[in-house]
């Protein structure tokens, strides 16, 4: 009982609404084929007379009833739920089972006298319900409406010329349209409210990936923002090296350089990017994470202050924070998630626990640097930050990183792979003037040094037009 009860907690909301509706539609359902058995089987019929195997007969058909009923139901389900198109020769199959079982059911009431029979039209009522429970899930109410009125005139008709009074047939009457009618309101109605969770779970999975894209669209924006620029005034300052060159003046080699400094620039901008080390404000991480993991349908608690820390700090615990909320979101079954950022006066500490065993895991044993915990530890130790993760108490998961108000980032721009570049031998050798990064305003029409007097009196205009 316990081991079941901790695999129900473990189920998300949708999960869990999905077994209550199925397992309601099918306890009803052999219920209906449990009173039939109980009805066989009574004292009153036992002593009456009637064959033994017309009794066994009837609780086997019963009983091969309610199993071909639960295939039927689940289909019907399936149908009803726009999932797949059940067989028609399957509903007809179930149609003929019925009919068999409500023979048989007819036949020993017969048998063994219909005034000798306690609860007779429960008793045809019992094997009627099972198929009208499947059948409400695939017709439509009018059909169904039909299908029952035809059931009720087979079952009072039998009973007529079986002998049977008014009064019988009139509660046979009763209770083989009211019974029937309430199942199949009954399972409509779970088959409704299953439908409505399924739509509802649809749209969070939508709202869940509008959010990935929204954020796939903000780091583009980035991008395109470091690499536009940069890659612009590249462009405008090679074509004006070229002309000088061309001129052969010795400011060629400087526009040179400078292009060799921007290209560095832009590639360092880029990896910082990447690695998301450009503009991180942990606040904001906090908001997107939470956001993005609400719109998953996974309740998400965010506590703890974040104002005051270093630039650096708020970056790389603004990435565990983007890092770990994907993680919960790929690879874990969480229903909830806390995330709460603890400052002490020598280092500042973000906790990140769900309930999904393998919510922050995901990927963490990959050696690939850049993704999972790996990544997660690459990037905090440029800030000399730890990293530990793995199970908590009662089947959590919990990631904590540390970092040191104190330590100063070890160089995010530096790749740790990458060797020395032809700018910085360049620089080395010729270290040459500073020269600001021009805007996109001053890309447009950058101004060439001053050239040679009178031997090249066009350089300046044919590199500002460049």
């Amino acid at each position: 009982m316990m081991r079941w009860l901790r695999r129900w907690r473990k189920r998300d909301g949708f999960a869990q609404a999905d077994l209550y509706a199925r397992a309601t539609i099918y306890l009803l359902l052999w219920l209906a084929v449990v009173l039939q058995v109980l009805y066989s089987v009574t004292r009153p019929v036992r002593h009456s007379g009637a064959p033994t195997a017309l009794i066994a007969a009837s609780c086997l058909l019963a009983v091969a009833q309610g199993v071909y009923c639960v295939s039927l139901a689940s289909g019907g389900l399936a149908e009803y739920l726009g999932q797949t198109t059940l067989s028609r020769r399957m509903v007809a199959f179930g149609a003929v089972l019925m009919a068999m079982d409500l023979a048989a059911a007819l036949l020993l009431a017969s048998q063994a006298g219909l005034r000798n029979v306690p609860g007779l039209s429960m008793l045809l009522c019992a094997a009627v319900m099972p198929f009208s429970m499947a059948h409400s899930l695939i017709v439509r109410k009018r059909v169904l409406a039909l299908a029952q009125l035809a059931a009720m005139g087979v079952v009072c008709g039998a009973v007529l010329l079986l002998g049977g009074d008014r009064p019988l047939v009139a509660a046979c009457m009763a209770c083989t349209v009211g019974g029937p009618v309430w199942y199949a309101v009954t399972t409509r109605c779970s088959a409704w409210h299953l439908g409505v969770m399924w739509k509802l779970n649809e749209a969070k999975d939508v709202e869940a990936r509008l959010a990935v894209a929204e954020e796939r669209l903000r780091f583009g924006r980035d991008l395109h923002d470091v690499m536009g620029r940069n890659l612009a005034v590249i462009a405008l300052k090679s074509e004006l090296a070229v002309q000088l060159a061309r001129r052969g003046l010795p400011e060629a080699v400087e526009q040179m350089t400078e292009v060799q400094r921007m290209a560095h620039e832009a590639q360092r901008e880029v990896r910082a990017v990447v690695r998301g080390y450009r503009g991180a404000d942990l606040a904001a991480e906090l908001g997107g994470a939470q956001g993005v993991l609400e719109a998953a349908g996974i309740e998400c608690t965010v506590t703890g202050p974040t104002d005051g820390l270093p630039a650096d700090v708020q970056s790389a615990l603004g990435w565990v924070v983007r890092e770990a909320a994907t993680n919960v979101l790929r690879h874990g079954d969480a229903r909830r998630c806390t995330i709460a950022v603890a400052r002490s006066a020598s280092d500042a500490t973000l906790t990140v626990e769900n309930d999904g065993a393998a919510g922050g895991g995901g990927n963490g044993s990959s050696s690939t640097p850049g993704t999972g915990l790996a990544g997660l530890r690459e990037r905090l130790t440029a800030v000399a930050g730890t990293l530990t993760a793995g199970p908590a108490p009662g089947g959590r998961f919990r990631l904590t990183a540390e970092v040191p108000l104190a330590a100063g980032p070890a160089g995010p721009d530096t790749d740790p792979d990458a060797g020395p570049s032809l700018a910085d031998a360049h620089t080395t050798a010729h270290p040459p003037t500073p020269t600001p990064t021009p805007n996109l305003t001053s890309a447009a029409a950058p101004t060439a040094p001053a050239p040679a007097p009178s031997a090249f009196p066009s350089t300046s205009a044919e590199g500002a037009s460049t």
